[in-house]
C-alpha cells in the first residue's frame, strides 16, 4: 500500500474546512501510507505545542481519534506522533495526557486484514501500554523521567529517601513497560515500527540515566536508614541488577535500525561485593533488633581471660580466678593428667594447683605423684625455708614458682588449712 488513500485526502479536506490547520497536520501525519510520519508534518506539530493559544487538548483528542482505526497503519503511525510530541514537544502535552482518566484503549486491537496487521497488532497493544504508562508515571512523580536533568545534581541524586523510595518503583514500572516491547531484528521490517523502535530506544537510554542516578543515590543513603527503609531499598537494588542484563540486550537492537555503535553506551555491571555488603548490612540491623547483636559468647575475648596471661601482668586478676575455699576444701585430688578449666590456666604454673586441701586420710599429693611418694615424704620432713612463715598453714591454691623466688616450693603438710586470699596475694606480690 503506497501514497494516501482516498480516506485519508477526505479527512484532510474536512479539517481544512474546519479551519484546523492542526487536526488537518494529524491527519497528514497518520495517513494509510506504510512509512513513518513524515518530519513537516511532526515539527509542525511540535511548534504548535510551543505556541501560547494553541489547543493542546484538541491535538489529542484528535491523536486519540485516529488510534480508533481499523487499519494498524493509521493506529501504529497516531502513537508514533503522540510519542514523538511527548519527547519532542512542549511539556503541556505530556501533562494533558497525564490529567485524563483515559488514554489508548488498545489492549484487544488487532488488524485483521492480513498476516501482516496481525504481527504488528502484537506490537500496537505492547506500545500503546507504554504510552500509557509514561503519562501514569508524570501523574505519579509530576515530572517526565527522560525530561529531568540528569547527573551529581540532577533530580534523582538529590531526592530524598522518601521521595526515592516512591519514585524508584514508577521508574522500574515503566522501564518493565519499554522492555515489554520485545522485539527481534527481523520483526523490524517496516518504517513504521523502526520509528516507534527508535523512540524507545532514546527514552531507554534516558530513563536508565535517571534509573542509574536512582540507585547511586539509594546506596549513598542506605546505611543511614531504617530497618524498613533498609529491607525496600534492597530489594530495589536487586530488581536493578535483574534489569541491566535485559536494557543492555534492548539497545543492542539498534544497531539493527541503523543507530552508530558509538551512541549506543556500554553498560557496566555492578560488583556482586555490593550486594553483599548490603545484605550484611541488613542482616546486622535484624540482629539488633532481635538482642543478638553485640551479645558476648563465650569464647568472646570479654568473657575469658588469655591462657597466655602471665602472673606478673595479670596480678590484678588473679584473686578472681581463685577458687572459692567451700569449693577447693571439698575437691579430691585429682590425677596430674585430668585437664584443666580454662578459667584455672593462670593455676597451672605450679604442680600444686590440681590438689585442695589434704586431708589426714588422703592420697599422695600432685607434688608426691610427681616425685615419688619417698620423696614427697622426705620433703615433708625437711623444715621450709620461707623468710616470713604464715600464720596458719600452705594454701590449697599455690603460687606459681616464678613470681617469687625467695619461697620455699615445698609441698603442704597433711595437717594445714586453706589460706585466706590475702595470704595468697601477698605470696605473689612478694610480700
Amino acid at each position: 500500500m503506497s501514497g494516501q488513500t482516498l480516506t485519508d485526502r477526505i479527512a484532510a479536506a474536512q479539517y481544512q474546512l474546519t479551519g484546523s490547520d492542526m487536526a488537518r497536520a494529524v491527519c497528514k501525519a497518520t495517513t494509510h501510507e506504510v512509512m513513518p510520519p513524515k518530519k513537516k508534518h511532526l515539527d509542525y506539530l511540535v511548534s504548535a505545542t510551543n505556541t501560547t493559544n494553541v489547543n493542546i487538548p484538541q491535538m489529542a483528542d484528535t491523536l486519540f481519534e485516529r488510534s480508533t482505526n481499523a487499519s494498524w497503519v493509521v493506529v501504529f503511525k497516531a502513537l508514533v506522533t503522540s510519542h514523538h510530541m511527548c519527547v519532542h514537544g512542549n511539556e503541556r502535552f505530556i501533562q494533558y495526557l497525564a490529567s485524563r482518566t483515559s488514554l489508548f484503549n488498545l489492549s484487544n486491537f488487532i488488524d485483521k486484514t492480513g498476516s501482516h496487521g496481525y504481527d504488528m497488532s502484537t506490537f500496537i497493544r505492547r506500545y500503546g501500554r507504554y504510552l500509557n504508562e509514561k503519562a501514569f508515571a508524570y501523574r505519579q512523580m509530576a515530572f517526565d523521567f527522560t525530561r529531568v536533568k540528569k547527573g551529581a545534581e540532577g533530580v534523582m541524586r538529590t531526592m530524598t529517601t522518601e521521595k526515592l523510595l516512591k519514585g524508584m518503583p514508577v521508574l522500574q514500572t515503566q522501564i518493565d513497560t519499554l522492555l515489554e516491547f520485545d522485539v527481534h531484528p527481523k520483526e523490524l521490517n517496516n518504517g513504521i515500527i523502526n520509528a516507534a523502535f527508535l523512540l524507545l530506544f532514546k527514552d531507554l537510554v534516558k530513563l536508565f540515566a535517571s534509573y542509574n542516578d536512582g540507585i547511586i543515590n539509594l546506596l549513598e543513603k542506605y546505611f543511614k536508614m531504617k530497618k524498613s527503609d533498609c529491607k525496600e531499598a534492597l530489594e530495589i537494588y536487586k530488581r536493578f541488577l535483574t534489569r541491566v542484563t535485559k536494557i543492555g540486550e534492548f539497545m543492542k537492537l539498534a544497531e539493527t535500525v541503523g543507530v552508530d555503535k558509538n551512541d549506543i553506551p556500554d553498560i557496566n555491571y555492578a560488583p556482586s561485593s555490593i550486594l553483599e555488603s548490603l545484605e550484611t548490612h541488613m542482616n546486622g540491623l535484624e540482629d539488633t533488633k532481635g538482642g543478638k547483636k553485640g551479645s558476648p559468647t563465650k569464647g568472646s575475648p570479654t568473657n575469658n581471660v588469655s591462657p597466655t596471661s602471665t602472673p606478673a601482668k595479670s596480678s590484678n586478676a588473679v584473686p578472681a580466678l581463685q577458687p572459692p575455699p567451700g569449693e577447693s576444701a571439698g575437691a579430691a585430688a585429682a590425677p596430674s593428667s585430668a585437664p584443666e578449666p580454662a578459667e584455672d590456666s593462670l593455676l597451672d604454673l605450679d604442680p600444686l594447683s590440681s590438689s585442695g586441701p589434704s586431708a589426714p586420710s588422703a592420697a599422695p599429693t600432685s607434688w608426691g605423684d610427681l616425685l615419688g611418694s619417698e620423696m614427697g615424704d622426705s620433703l615433708l620432713s625437711e623444715p621450709t625455708l620461707t623468710a616470713e612463715p604464715a600464720p596458719s598453714s600452705a594454701a590449697a591454691t599455690p603460687t606459681p614458682a616464678a613470681a617469687e623466688p625467695g619461697v620455699s616450693l615445698a609441698p603442704p603438710t597433711s595437717t594445714a588449712a586453706a589460706t585466706s586470699p590475702g595470704a595468697a596475694n601477698m605470696d605473689l606480690l612478694g610480700g
